[in-house]
């Protein structure tokens, strides 16, 4: 299929996306307020009373002292599934607005801890622990030292968190059901935190379940169990799970043709080009001037870019942090599928429509959802670039000078 077949893109549909963005994009703040007034409505004495917690939340400051919170929506306990953040929000459709809505909807009961948690199972701590292990929302009794505080928080790797509120206890109104599977990782105390992720992943359990059971420090050998931040335990399992998966593609064979695959997802587009080859992987980004990570609506387009080769990379993702990750999970998730490897480069257009971090799970889902329907090919890969080069707001000598993988392709004088 030809390229300018495969794309459909309507100008006023974009035009409508980014007006609608910008009338609803910056009422987040009053949405959060009211949701701490609702709390404070529900509160009982110093405890909230039949709350239901569907995940929980490690903060990253002060570490390795850090703040530990156990998320609930109160008010809204009958639904708490849907306020855990997953695969099944893109399945569901729902916009940016309502990403920020559900997740700043959570109040963040929360006390600080030390990450050390080895032998931690009652407590506030041991609960937040039992909720992040459990495969469904459980019911909890919060005690809280104050009101919650309006704290909205965005990092661009986890989702957006909402008020909060000092807590002094917790305890469980049931027993939670903890899969086999999990239980089988806590009984082993010498299984380093890398197999039992792949051991989960291998069973069935996606990367949103398994990174919530590693921030709780339920992973790894026993004495070196500790909380890890939610940041950095996305960030942890999707790199571990796609190492894992491209592991066993390296004596796969190549895929036989250039393929263009194409998603747009809140505000993002992603054009993933799958080439004959071996495994390489390059992420590179093209942030609009308006967007969350370009703000200035004058500024001009910004680009970032990370890769790695046959072996892998063991350096820090400098420019693309999560989003690398994400992307590359979902990539060799496809190609597990396949049996197949190959060359892959993910452009990631950031529009203006992207009002606000949402978390890279939209960045995982945008790609992974990418393979699906009809895809287009090209010639070589030099001719799959150009193509794309049509459709994204750069210039195939600026991304050239960006893009490693591009700056390889053969030039002609018109793409300066």
């Amino acid at each position: 299929m030809r390229l300018d077949d495969f794309v459909e893109i309507e100008a006023n549909e974009r035009a409508e996306r980014r007006r609608l963005a910008k009338e609803k994009s910056y009422d987040i703040l009053d949405h959060v307020e009211s949701v701490a007034d609702r709390v404070e409505r529900s509160v009982s004495g110093d405890a909230i009373v039949g709350s239901v917690s569907p995940s929980i939340f490690v903060g990253r400051s002060n570490y390795p002292e850090v703040s530990t919170g156990i998320l609930s929506p109160v008010g809204n306990e009958g639904r708490a599934d849907r306020y855990a953040t997953s695969g099944a929000w893109y399945e569901e459709g729902i916009d940016l607005d309502e990403v920020f809505r559900r997740r700043t909807s959570l109040l963040n009961s929360r006390r600080s801890s030390p990450v050390d948690v080895s032998d931690t199972w009652d407590g506030f701590v041991g609960v937040g622990r039992e909720v992040a292990i459990a495969d469904r929302p459980v019911d909890v009794e919060i005690g809280l030292d104050g009101n919650p505080q309006v704290e909205f928080d965005a990092d661009g790797v986890s989702t957006p968190t909402g008020p909060s509120a000092p807590a002094h206890s917790a305890q469980l109104g049931e027993n939670p059901h903890v899969p086999r599977a999990v239980e089988k990782t806590l009984e082993d105390d010498d299984w380093r935190a890398e197999g039992a992720i792949n051991y989960l992943y291998r069973r069935g359990f996606d990367v949103y379940e398994v990174n919530t059971i590693l921030s709780a420090g339920a992973l790894g050998q026993r004495d070196n169990r500790r909380l890890v931040p939610t940041r950095w335990s996305i960030t942890a399992v999707d790199d571990t799970v796609g190492q894992f998966l491209r592991g066993s593609l390296r004596d796969a064979r190549s895929i036989g043709e250039v393929e263009i695959h194409r998603n747009e997802f809140l505000g993002n587009a992603y054009w993933v080009i799958l080439a004959p080859g071996q495994w390489e992987y390059e992420l590179v980004e093209l942030k609009a001037p308006g967007s969350v990570w370009n703000p200035d609506p004058e500024a001009g387009m910004w680009l970032a870019a990370d890769r790695e080769g046959y072996e892998g990379r063991t350096g820090y993702v400098e420019e693309t942090a999560g989003a690398y990750h994400a992307a590359r999970l979902a990539v060799l998730e496809h190609l597990d599928d396949r049996g197949r490897q190959t060359k892959c480069l993910v452009l990631r257009h950031v529009s203006d429509d992207y009002w606000g971090p949402a978390g890279v799970w939209q960045v995982r889902e945008g790609v992974r959802h990418a393979f699906e329907g009809d895809h287009a090919t090209a010639e070589t890969l030099a001719d799959a670039v150009r193509g794309v080069v049509d459709y994204v707001p750069t210039s195939m000598g600026a991304l050239r000078r960006k893009s490693t993988m591009v700056a390889g392709l053969q030039t002609t004088l018109t793409e300066f």
